[in-house]
């Protein structure tokens, strides 16, 4: 058996029509289970993210090829380059999506309808199908019609307004997350509602409409901090790295560097307070709980703040690691790839391609014990399966002639 066929997904069959990272990550995501994913792209041109870069692959020949940006969101796919704007485009589309369980697609709202591939086409042709549709704000409500990008969504949606140094620090502003959160997590979610509707149209035969909304997800993830605001009515504030619930819970400065101390309950606390030299913290009256901690803040990191200063940030992770204590190196991404533990968990797998035979990706970081994800599928060259995936359709090679000819594929 191939890797594939041992994966949870084995036999699922999905029809990707989405670009840049929100749909892809989902996709990505159904592919690492064993999904067959056909990613549709435009002949030429492909997926934005192949050309955003630098960094790009750069063959034995010294040709550039895809940016890194798009190795990250598509492994395990297959590469359909198809024109869905010509006819002949759209038929090929509508003929695999009568065989197809999901089709995912990020068009502008009713940006398909004109081709005859919006959701309510589509069931008529098959019932069963989970059509996923995500968009910067929904299919609905006034901002419907706007475009969404993960920027523009983490400052609308909270998470830059709680993000950054506080008000009076030094660099103080509104700063966005050092990834795409708001794009990763609504992929998430899109892949979490695509799983739950393919159960449903299991049970039923009827299939159904997912509507995802970047905005609806961003709200969703402030999590804590969403409730915070719901149960006191008081809008949350830039922390900078202190943590609106917990302390003390945040980065100190060492003799040598920075390292973070999470302590998560009263116990922790005390162990806290006597490794760093100030048992005396766990019985202040200031500090006893973590209400009180938390209360009292500014008094607590000012009594910190000098004795964490006096090791080394390797002295202390030891030490409190022996305490039981929470705390972690602040790793740039070259020692978080160093890192034994992800070595030992193996958090990269060699995903070879013609162009770059000693590439390496980032895998699926679920372990099952049964159903392993893939990890036999680079991320594809634009129009890779091409042939391959209409031979399967039924197409014949001199309608796949005919196809290229009239720049229908490539």
């Amino acid at each position: 058996m191939t890797e594939s066929s041992m994966a949870a997904l084995a036999g699922v069959k999905v029809l990707d029509l989405s670009r840049v990272l929100a749909g892809p990550w989902a996709s990505q995501l159904l592919a690492d289970l064993g999904a067959d994913v056909i990613k549709v792209e435009r002949p030429g041109a492909g997926d934005d993210t192949r050309h955003w870069g630098p960094p790009f692959l750069t063959s034995a020949q010294g040709e550039t090829t895809d940016a890194a940006y798009f190795l990250a969101a598509n492994r395990n796919k297959r590469s359909l380059a198809l024109d869905i704007a010509r006819p002949e485009g759209a038929a090929i589309v509508k003929r695999l999506a009568a065989r197809s369980d999901i089709l995912l697609e990020n068009f502008k709202v009713g940006g398909l309808k004109k081709y005859g591939l919006d959701y309510d086409s589509l069931k008529q042709i098959n019932p069963k199908l989970v059509y996923c549709s995500i968009t910067g704000f929904g299919q609905t409500g006034p901002y419907a019609a706007r475009p969404g990008y993960d920027y523009m969504i983490q400052a609308m949606g909270g998470l830059m307004s709680i993000t950054g140094q506080p008000d009076g620090a030094p660099g103080a502003e509104p700063m966005k997350v050092g990834v795409a959160v708001a794009d990763l997590f609504s992929g998430m979610y899109a892949a979490c509602g695509m799983l739950a509707a393919l159960r449903h149209a299991e049970r039923t035969g009827e299939g159904q409409h997912i509507d995802v909304a970047l905005f609806d997800c961003q709200i969703a993830m402030l999590a804590n901090q969403a409730a915070n605001y719901l149960v006191s009515g008081a809008a949350p504030t830039r922390l900078g790295n202190a943590h609106p619930n917990i302390a003390p819970y945040q980065v100190f400065e060492t003799a040598d560097g920075f390292i973070v101390v999470a302590v998560g309950n009263d116990g922790q606390f005390a162990a806290f307070s006597t490794t760093i030299g100030e048992p005396d913290l766990a019985e202040d009256p200031r500090f006893k709980s973590n209400r009180d901690r938390v209360d009292n803040r500014a008094e607590l990191t000012a009594r910190l703040a000098p004795a964490m200063k006096s090791r080394r940030s390797k002295e202390w992770l030891a030490a409190l690691a022996a305490a039981g204590v929470p705390a972690g190196p602040i790793n740039s991404i070259d020692a978080v790839f160093a890192d034994p533990q992800a070595k030992a968990r193996g958090m990269t797998i060699p995903a070879p391609r013609a162009d770059a035979p000693a590439l390496r990706c980032v895998p699926h970081p679920v372990k099952f014990s049964q159903t392993p994800p893939r990890t036999d599928g680079a991320p594809p060259v634009i129009g890779q399966n091409t042939d391959e995936i209409l031979t399967e359709l039924g197409v014949a090679p001199a309608e796949i002639a005919a196809l290229r000819a009239k720049g229908a594929i490539s």
